[in-house]
């Protein structure tokens, strides 16, 4: 089962998602604090750690760049009422691994979890596009001629596909249709001359751009 930890300063919000999760995961412990949380982590080690953005203390790029330094294999996802560009850029610089606002489901969010434990990067929708536009500018590239014959978007559902994505998750994933799906990776499979989406993952793969 995997085991989550919980930092949130507002307590009755904190006491409300614990209760949502406890069925379904290992609770490894809560804080309302951004010191007795890095600590807290670093005792318990758990496999996810679900943390608000805005706190006293540094907030939650503090507990996940503290507790990075010393223990990189544990996984951050962030809930906050946010959805500013600049809270979500500074989360994911810190070394979280996803950010979702707090209006998400309960259903949502345990997949949301499940998912980063399993080494995922998870947005909610709203966000995803402005998150994967500042890293484009931030990074520079490889030049890929073949890769670079494809357009973003066509890019991205690449990405999507070989990562393991059936079409419709992929569509709901970029808020586009599965026809629409459907028709990029037509494209990339003939663009660059594959045969069928194994081919395409394999390719993807081969060139570490999944």
């Amino acid at each position: 089962m995997t085991s989550v930890y919980l930092v949130d300063d507002h307590r009755i919000f904190l006491s409300g998602v614990q209760s949502e999760l406890e069925d379904g995961f290992e609770i490894a412990g809560t804080s309302q604090d951004v010191d007795e949380a890095v600590d807290s982590i670093r005792s318990a080690q758990p496999d996810v750690v679900l943390v608000d953005v805005h706190m006293p203390g540094g907030g939650g790029v503090a507990v996940v760049s503290n507790v990075l330094s010393t223990h990189p294999g544990i996984r951050f996802l962030a809930l906050s009422v946010s959805d500013a560009p600049e809270d979500v850029i500074a989360m994911i610089r810190a070394g979280a691994r996803g950010y979702v606002t707090k209006s998400i489901a309960p259903d949502e969010l345990a997949d949301a979890i499940e998912r980063v434990a399993g080494g995922d990067a998870v947005f909610s929708p709203s966000l995803a596009g402005f998150v994967l536009d500042a890293f484009a500018r931030a990074v520079p590239v490889e030049s890929d001629p073949e890769l670079d014959q494809l357009t973003p978007r066509e890019q991205e559902v690449l990405r999507q596909i070989a990562r393991g994505y059936a079409y419709k998750q992929v569509a709901r994933r970029l808020d586009i249709s599965i026809k629409t799906v459907e028709t990029h990776v037509s494209n990339v499979l003939r663009k660059l001359q594959l045969s069928n989406r194994h081919e395409l993952a394999r390719w993807a793969s081969d060139r570490r751009i999944v």
